[in-house]
Parts: C-alpha cells; structure tokens; sequence
C-alpha cells in the first residue's frame, strides 16, 4: 500500500461522530496508513458532518428516504455509488442508525465493519448500555465486527471488556465504553488495511504482518 494508492475509508454516520473523531486523530498522528475519503451521513445537521467539515474532510448529507430504520433502494443505490466514487476500499459504520441488508452489502461485500457498545453476541440492537443494567452483568464492552445481514451479527474482528460500576447509568456504562471504542475501532481498521484480518467461517484472526 504505497502513498500513491493510499487505503480509503467511506464513514458512515448519524450521530456525534465520536469515532469518526477518534479514527482522524489516529490517521493524524501516523497510526493507521490510511485515509478517509468520505464521511456520509443520513442526518442533515449531525455532529459528525460538523466534524468531518472542520477536519476539511469530504463530506455529505444524503437524505435517507422514506423508511424510518433502514435505507429505501433508491436511496441506498445513491449511498453505493457515492462511496464507489469516493473510490472507498472499507465502509466504516460510526454510530449509523441505519440497518444495511441491500446493494451497498453487495457492493462491499466483506468490506463494512461497525463498531457495537457491548460485548457480542450479548446486548445486540439499540439500548445495548440499558439492556447490560437491566440484565445484571459484571462486565460489557465493545465489539468490532464485520456487518452482515442480521443485527450485530457479523464475525468478531475485536472486543474490549468495560466493567459495570454498581452506581452506573446507561450514560455513565457509555461514556467509558466509548473510550473502549475510539481504543479499538482504529487498531481494528489499521489491521484490515495492513492486511492482517483472515476469516475462516465465523472466526477470525489478527496476525501481524511484522
């Protein structure tokens, strides 16, 4: 992977864009080899679209159609070719509230990861910090993972435990498993763009290419 054909990523998110942030900083400081090319985001005036712009980072609103949890087709045709014009070698789901089961799965197929606030296959879907309160757990965490057609159901690229503290709120369990996250996310997508991710069925392995 030399400077002249450099490993691109197309971010796809709604939200605070925290792991975007987290990921930047880490490209910044010469800790992953690669670069975003995109960010993208379904929510016209996200925090991550604002982050993105003051990183001078290419971005855009695309408007997510007319269903309220997943893209439309038309829609999600307009999300592939936008990436594929980005020229974007992994899609990196941050915080994107969207599920993916058509043309952009098929488009990059093995080539979309997104990062989870818990332990999977525990807590999977939304609420994952209330759902670990309510069920009693000691530990959670973050879970890296190749996006398939379920929900948080993809092969495990990487996971950090996060105890849960007796005083702890669903806000509280979050703010410390993001930290788990930013630590994570880029050592996960530094390993796919160094090539040294392999899977063999649902298992998959880091091998340094040291």
């Amino acid at each position: 992977m030399g400077s002249s054909n450099p490993f691109r990523l197309g971010i796809l998110g709604s939200g605070c864009g925290t792991n975007f942030v987290a990921i930047n900083a880490a490209i910044e400081r010469r800790r992953i080899p690669v670069e975003v090319s995109i960010v993208v985001s379904d929510i016209e005036d996200s925090e991550i679209l604002s982050h993105a712009r003051r990183c001078n980072v290419n971005s855009r609103f695309i408007d997510p159609g007319t269903y309220r949890t997943k893209l439309d087709d038309a829609t999600e045709k307009i999300y592939v070719s936008t990436l594929l014009e980005a020229q974007v070698d992994l899609v990196v789901l941050a915080g994107f509230m969207r599920i993916l089961k058509g043309e952009l799965l098929k488009a990059f197929e093995g080539r979309v990861i997104n990062i989870h606030p818990s332990l999977l296959p525990s807590f999977p879907g939304l609420e994952a910090c209330q759902q670990a309160l309510d069920y009693g757990v000691k530990f959670t965490g973050a879970t890296v993972h190749f996006v398939d057609q379920g929900i948080d159901s993809g092969p495990i690229i990487s996971q950090e435990t996060v105890p849960v503290l007796d005083d702890d709120t669903p806000q509280s369990l979050h703010e410390r498993i993001q930290l788990a996250e930013h630590k994570i996310y880029p050592e996960a997508i530094a390993a796919i763009a160094g090539g040294e991710v392999r899977q063999k069925g649902r298992r998959t392995y880091i091998s340094s290419s040291q």
